[in-house]
């Protein structure tokens, strides 16, 4: 590639990207020299809210594709570039200024590792090409191993760091091996071509098609935390600090979702579009396999938890089993479904997150009992918490409850309808009331461990505060983001 080439591309639209690229290169530096963690916080706020500027003013642009096909920005990467960076804004929010008992000895480390990851996701989003997206699912995929064992004097982050690292080289090198099959049989890399002659594969080469995809996929479900791909997920949360498990509870596993929904939807599908093709329909039952296990095994293992992280680590994995139904009842609104369920997901648990960091920070403990009293120590977060744990429930008013009916709805109305997918979501959904709901018990009945009122940092309410909002505005208007989303 010349020089006249190379500047002749749109390198505007990656504004966004090089913004979060600039800012990290910052910090580290920042850090490397003067270690001022305060500073680093800040620059990296900061940077994430430039971030967002430049994507907003690529509001209703045309698509654009650079780098012969390897990056494209279209309506689907903005909608869901906005996830990943607000949700990023977000936890840097609930760790500032302060980040006391979890942080041992952690300076800015944090803060460039949590940019690289999101720089990983936008990749992902952004890619059209199986190279950039191995790229960018590495690049957030090896950030979170080292931010799980950052605490490298607690046992329970080296636990979970090694056991991250562990199943997630062998997920990738899992999905490197599908992959290898797809490239054998199309002999591209590029998603769309890849389309093109999946469409045209020879009758006799459609086993090996199925088995790549099958292949690709188990090894991306790795990623989301799919039964029976799961049992990574409880320890690395436990081992995390609460802010890092947030960040791959919502971010991380966004990120996954959007690179399997774009590889299923463009890459396996007999042409660009959302029409059924053959791949798919020998794949659609293990999708649909996997989400109702997930949601089972998701839901009735978290009925026995006392930790909280492991607790919201089942309520993950449970999660991530619903978000499979779209890809599983495959509809021209399973993308925007998918979309508005994350957009619900990261306000709601990282409001509920961030209400567990500051009771963590307060009692020094994790288990469910740091919830007791809570509304006789602080009156606001108890109903603020509430709201976030109605949402996590699907209880009606919250966005939760929008984004399990679009789902709902979504299965009903696909060619075939899941419902046996549909039924196993209600059930297991009122199988999830009862560990929500215990932590209600908690903060409204049970007497409280402390007396003296929780000191809640102010940044900490911004946070809580815009969750509880978006939580409660999207519950009652839903049309305002899904009128957005179609613009």
């Amino acid at each position: 590639m010349d020089l006249e080439t190379l500047l002749s591309f749109k390198w505007s639209i990656m504004a966004p990207e090089f913004t979060i690229l600039i800012t990290g290169v910052i910090v580290s530096l920042q850090d490397l020299f003067y270690g001022n963690k305060r500073l680093s916080s800040w620059l990296s706020i900061l940077g994430v809210l430039l971030a967002i500027a430049f994507l907003s003013t690529q509001y209703q642009h045309e698509s654009v594709s650079i780098l012969y096909d390897t990056y494209i920005f279209d309506e689907v990467t903005f909608f869901f570039k906005i996830i990943l960076l607000t949700g990023t804004l977000l936890i840097l929010l609930m760790t500032s200024p302060s980040w006391d008992e979890e942080t041992e000895r952690v300076r800015g480390d944090f803060h460039y590792l949590l940019l690289a990851a999101l720089l990983g996701g936008m990749i992902v989003v952004s890619s059209g090409d199986v190279i950039t997206l191995y790229a960018g699912l590495e690049l957030l995929s090896i950030s979170s191993y080292i931010m799980v064992g950052i605490r490298k004097y607690n046992r329970n982050a080296n636990e979970g760091a090694m056991k991250y690292i562990i199943t997630g080289s062998l997920a990738s090198a899992v999905t490197l091996f599908g992959l290898s099959y797809i490239y054998g049989l199309t002999g591209t890399t590029n998603l769309f071509d890849i389309s093109r002659e999946m469409s045209a594969i020879d009758t006799q080469l459609e086993p090996l098609a199925i088995l790549g995809f099958v292949i690709t996929f188990v090894g991306l479900t790795f990623k989301i935390s799919t039964v029976p791909f799961h049992m990574w997920t409880p320890d690395v949360y436990q081992g995390a600090s609460t802010p890092v498990a947030a960040f791959l509870s919502v971010v991380s596993k966004a990120a996954g979702f959007i690179l399997i929904a774009r590889m299923l939807i463009i890459a396996f599908t007999a042409e660009p579009g959302l029409e059924q093709g053959t791949v798919y329909e020998y794949g659609v039952g293990l999708i649909a396999v996997l989400a109702a296990l997930t949601m089972i095994v998701g839901n009735t293992v978290a009925l026995r938890q006392r930790n909280m992280k492991r607790l919201f680590a089942y309520s993950s994995i449970a999660h991530a089993g619903y978000l499979l139904i779209p890809l599983a009842a495959l509809t021209s609104f399973s993308l925007e479904t998918i979309w508005f369920y994350l957009l619900a997901y990261m306000l709601m648990n990282i409001g509920a997150f961030a209400v567990l960091h500051v009771l963590i920070q307060n009692h020094a403990n994790e288990d469910m009992s740091i919830f007791s009293g809570l509304y006789h120590r602080s009156p606001v977060l108890t109903v603020m918490m509430t709201i976030f744990l109605a949402s996590l429930a699907g209880i009606p008013g919250t966005a939760g409850f929008i984004g399990k009916f679009n789902i709902f709805l979504g299965a009903l109305s696909a060619d075939p309808a899941r419902y046996v997918l549909a039924g196993i979501m209600v059930a297991t959904t009122v199988i999830s009331y009862v560990y929500y709901f215990n932590i209600l018990v908690q903060m409204y009945s049970r007497p409280a461990e402390k007396h003296a009122n929780l000191q809640v940092p102010a940044i900490t309410w911004v946070t809580v505060g815009f969750c509880t909002l978006g939580t409660v505005l999207f519950g009652i208007f839903p049309n305002l983001p899904l009128q957005f989303f179609n613009w």
